[in-house]
């Protein structure tokens, strides 16, 4: 076995095998580090001798190590007595088995003592099996920057004392929705990456989507998180028509609608039937947009009317300044630019998108559309100026140039 399959066991079992082991010792950061310790003897071993379960190996290496540790830490005698009692052998782990071990680690490495930042970094290196070096790569940040910002948050979950358990019945809808944040967080970064030379991150997006069907898994009942999956399906059914070979965006209007994910869609709408047994939350609301641009033949042939009424609702339980960005682009689909233009110029006179790329963007089309050429094309201009993203931005420099 290489470096390749060392890693691909890791992505699957470093879930359950850091939950294991924080159960075990009530340490979140010595689960991790153990963890962490066993991978790098299976990258020395494993290439001289394949074992015959991967999982239970790393799991009982993993577990030696923290017995190794705790050994050094005369404090946690007892803990090490109840792990030495217990056999090390290499385990069988059910590959299909989900318990709620990760579930709780989950909501540790998403707890709102941490900065937003923290809980990403956290939750895709323990809860994901990333190496911080894939996420300074997914994020571009400097490695430094991430391991400093995980080191950070292990002891800032030390020092607050927060226990490796699911919260209280009581608390753990409202902690839930911290958890599925910071999934919308990892997986809107992978769909439309915010700056770098690449419109779209699917190795990070894939990442959520993994961790978000395993949520519905752990958490059935909550149609939030099935809503929030149905978003993430319904939008990376797109990833194949998105972009040219070259990695150029193709715009909604022009992509092979014949290239996108179907098995994906279905996914996706699955999902959104469940999400909608108790009515839409936020989630589900934009799940049923994806949805309606899922299933239309073209941009011309779309439910914009539609498309309009599930804007306004989200923009009742959840808004915000994007949403009503989004509704305008949809308003002038379904009613024509000139009244989106006037909402848009209502947005901007609030200033609650200041600096944003998307209002001079939408604002850019809008003016287009109207026949104000040289006021759009000053609008993507400056949009393009605010853009971070290399890919978008050269789309927008083409459309403003299209206009001189």
């Amino acid at each position: 076995m290489g470096t390749a399959d060392v890693e691909a066991v890791w992505r699957i079992e470093s879930a359950r095998i850091v939950a294991a082991l924080t159960r075990f010792t009530g340490d979140f950061g010595l689960a991790e580090d153990a963890a962490q310790e066993a991978v790098a003897e299976a990258l020395v071993s494993w290439p001289l001798a394949s074992p015959a379960n991967p999982g239970g190996w790393l799991m009982a290496t993993a577990r030696r190590r923290a017995i190794d540790a705790i050994r050094r830490r005369t404090a946690l005698q007892d803990r090490y007595a109840l792990l030495a009692a217990e056999p090390v052998v290499d385990e069988e782990i059910d590959p299909d088995r989900i318990d709620d071990d990760v579930l709780a680690l989950m909501f540790v490495s998403c707890h709102p003592v941490l900065s937003p930042e923290a809980r990403v970094a956290l939750t895709l290196r323990v809860v994901g099996g990333l190496s911080s070096e894939e996420i300074a790569h997914a994020f571009l940040v400097p490695v430094p920057t991430v391991q400093a910002r995980i080191t950070r948050a292990k002891k800032t979950i030390a020092a607050a004392g927060v226990p490796f358990e699911l919260p209280p019945a009581g608390e753990r809808g409202e902690r839930l929705g911290g958890v599925l944040s910071v999934l919308y967080v990892i997986f809107t970064e992978g769909s439309t990456a915010t700056s770098g030379d690449r419109l779209l991150r699917p190795d990070v997006a894939y990442e959520a989507i993994r961790l978000a069907r395993t949520l519905a898994a752990l958490q059935p009942d909550e149609p939030e998180v099935h809503g929030l999956l149905a978003l993430c399906e319904l939008t990376a059914a797109r990833f194949p028509a998105r972009t040219g070979p070259d990695g150029s965006p193709i715009l909604l209007e022009h992509q092979d609608r014949r290239r996108w994910d179907f098995s994906a869609i279905r996914r996706g709408l699955a999902a959104l039937a469940r999400a909608s047994t108790r009515g839409l939350g936020p989630y589900g609301l934009q799940a049923a947009i994806a949805a309606a641009h899922a299933s239309a033949p073209s941009v011309e042939a779309t439910d914009w009317d539609r498309i309009v009424v599930l804007y306004e609702a989200l923009g009742r339980i959840a808004p915000s300044p994007v949403v009503e960005l989004n509704r305008a682009v949809a308003v002038a689909m379904a009613s024509g630019p000139a009244q989106a233009l006037a909402m848009v110029d209502e947005l901007i006179a609030s200033d609650r998108l200041a600096n944003s790329y998307l209002v001079p963007t939408v604002r850019g089309e809008l003016l287009a559309r109207l026949g104000r050429r040289p006021e759009a094309r000053a609008e993507l201009e400056l949009a393009a100026r605010l853009c971070a993203n290399q890919r978008e931005r050269s789309v927008l420099l083409r459309k403003a140039a299209a206009l001189s």
